[in-house]
């Protein structure tokens, strides 16, 4: 390949330099954020010299080159694009920003409430400890233990709105501390308490500019939405400000503008009017979960766990804290729960009821891992493959949100669910408890009455133990086999890099299938390119979209160049955390060299042992097919 040919074809293609936003790559193609995809030419950039094919995902334009030659033509392309070479992460984030807005929207509360889980679940702890003390012994409450305690459970949502607007302007990129300096102004102790509003005889007010109007000289303790929206402003402010101050008098005039302008502004627009349309949806919330005989609640049970498959769920957050400000209990975490709890229920039955012994041996942890609250291994792992185990648990959440509504049951933290959230509802911890037992019991019988055994993929399962079919070839890794066809990945599932397998595993290690030298090994760890001492070329990709966690769940037992015997372990990773990123565990398993003559066919070769049909080459080719069966 002319890797600097293919480097010009693509950016023409493209559009030019002016139509890239950044650049990166990973083991097998190229991860570009375009400004415009309509100046695009796809049918030009499927027809450039060493490009497999294309496609666009997550926002980015992924053009398939193969391994030891995207790097190659990736060092070629910022080159002649004048560009800088870009992290996966900076992709990723430039790729999100020409998301959807609702999409954006949702990503940006996550990243605004997952930090401050600690100090929630810290204050809400200790908050339910006391008041399980308390019933055990009233005069607890009297003391000066009690006293400094409550304190300290407390704090947490008494300063809510600085928590909130510290880390929302590292959401949004602005000062961290100038959004502390706006959350202390929206609860400053010479603003009326929100809490103390219905109570007091008169609402102090002040003019401003001439008496034009009052404001009134209320705090916004109990609110969330307006301390987002204030940051936001005080964030987008701060960074033009940034752009067009001069640099001598920057660091003393930004602040202060931005305080001030934004200070003024909190005060008489984006608090009364966001603390009005957030007490409207708390209502509407806090409404529909109320509704008679817990339908509502029911409803919310139903549709959780797809939207945990959607990944909006972190939304949530944002609701759990303001029920928790506005009224000190969260009724939407024994929803959660529920609703956690179904699908660990399923995968329980489904592991319990299954033949299959390598999917008894994930469905198990994985079901034990959402009773603690962690549901994506159950849900990805395990539920969603056999479908009828997932809904099962969708009707198990319904039914023991059914109950949290009925009972009113709320806790007072968010972040926690599961089997430990006995320790944030011990004001109604039977309630709790039964709540769990009906979302359990329902699931649980759903599938167990459902699902049949023969849903399971007719594919044998790979053992790296066993006798290779193949004198000298051995299976890289354990695990169900699955086409490679059903890989949810265009690039691997077409075929372009390769023939091959895909393997769902059962364990985290992947062993050298023949004599072989470590011929590429990116820093990210998440794949493994092998030459095998007969100069067959393989590249072996855990889990689909995995670069992004930059090496995070991975290790690598060798170096790139290392000489490895066969069944030597040469990585190791950690299915469960993978999963629980949201990341498919599905291995392909590729013959990349000649990959363009070597396409599947009804008569393939045998690659590695107790594996079925898996290559051949074109009828053409005059060279000996690399397996032979």
């Amino acid at each position: 390949m002319d890797y600097k040919a293919t480097a010009k074809g693509v950016l023409t293609a493209i559009g030019g330099k002016d139509n890239l936003v950044s650049a990166a790559h990973c083991a097998t193609r190229l991860r570009l954020v375009i400004s415009d995809n309509g100046k695009v030419h796809k049918t030009d950039l499927e027809n450039v010299d060493g490009v497999k094919g294309v496609f666009e995902a997550s926002g980015q334009l992924q053009i398939i080159i193969g391994t030891g030659a995207v790097n190659k033509v990736y060092d070629e392309f910022i080159a002649l694009a004048g560009v800088s070479a870009a992290s996966k992460d900076d992709v990723k984030q430039a790729a999100a920003a020409k998301q959807p807005i609702a999409k954006r929207a949702i990503k940006t509360l996550g990243d605004i409430f997952v930090p401050i889980i600690p100090a929630i679940v810290a204050s809400g702890l200790l908050m339910g400890l006391m008041e399980g003390f308390t019933k055990i012994s009233p005069a607890l409450a009297e003391s000066g233990t009690y006293t400094v305690f409550h304190l300290f459970s407390n704090a947490a949502f008494v300063f809510l709105p600085i928590l909130i607007a510290f880390s929302a302007a590292r959401a949004f990129g602005g000062n961290p501390f100038l959004g502390a300096v706006i959350g202390m102004i929206m609860i400053h102790p010479d603003l009326l308490n929100a809490w103390a509003v219905a109570g007091a005889d008169k609402i102090p007010s002040v003019g401003v500019w001439f008496n034009l109007y009052d404001i009134n000289l209320v705090g916004y303790q109990g609110h969330v939405i307006p301390v987002v929206i204030a940051v936001w402003f005080m964030s987008t402010l701060e960074k033009k400000l940034h752009k067009i101050v001069p640099e001598m008098i920057d660091l003393f005039v930004t602040p202060l503008v931005t305080v001030l302008v934004t200070g003024y502004l909190t005060l008489t627009v984006f608090g009364p009017i966001f603390s009005w349309l957030e007490s409207g949806v708390l209502i509407g919330m806090q409404t529909l979960i109320a509704i008679p005989f817990g339908i509502g609640a029911a409803l919310c049970g139903a549709v959780y766990a797809p939207t945990v498959v959607a990944g909006i769920h972190h939304m949530y957050n944002a609701l759990e804290a303001g029920m928790l400000s506005s009224t000190g209990v969260n009724t939407w975490m024994p929803i959660a729960t529920a609703a956690n709890v179904a699908q660990g229920a399923a995968a329980l039955a489904f592991g319990l009821k299954t033949r299959n012994r390598k999917s008894k041996a994930v469905a198990l942890p994985a079901s034990l891992s959402a009773f603690l609250g962690i549901t994506e291994p159950a849900i990805f792992g395990v539920n969603l493959r056999y479908v009828r185990p997932f809904f099962a648990g969708c009707a198990g959440g319904a039914a023991g949100a059914l109950v949290a509504g009925w009972l009113h049951v709320g806790a007072t933290a968010y972040g926690i669910t599961g089997l430990f959230g006995i320790l944030i509802t011990t004001q109604n911890l039977m309630q709790y408890l039964l709540v769990m037992l009906v979302a359990f019991g329902v699931a649980f019988t759903l599938t167990f009455v459902l699902y049949r055994d023969e849903e399971t993929s007719s594919q044998p399962a790979l053992d790296i133990n066993a006798t290779p079919v193949v004198t000298g070839i051995a299976s890289p890794l354990s695990g169900e086999v699955i086409p490679m066809s059903e890989v949810p990945d265009d690039t691997f599932a077409s075929g372009v890099l390769g023939g091959g397998v895909a393997i769902l595993p059962s364990e985290g290690k992947i062993v050298a299938p023949a004599n072989a030298t470590v011929s590429m090994l990116p820093a990210s760890r998440h794949a493994v390119g092998l030459t095998l001492d007969d100069g067959t070329e393989l590249l072996i990709h855990i889990g689909i979209n995995t670069v992004e966690l930059k090496g995070e769940g991975f290790t690598a037992l060798v170096r790139e160049g290392d000489k490895v015997n066969k069944g030597q372990t040469i990585l190791t990773f950690d299915p469960a955390y993978l999963t629980a990123q949201g990341y498919s565990i599905i291995t392909p398993v590729i013959v990349t060299d000649g990959a363009d003559n070597l396409v599947p066919a009804p008569q393939a070769h045998t690659m590695i042992s107790a594996l079925a049909p898996l290559l051949t080459q074109q009828a053409n080719t005059v060279k000996e097919p690399v397996y032979a069966g």
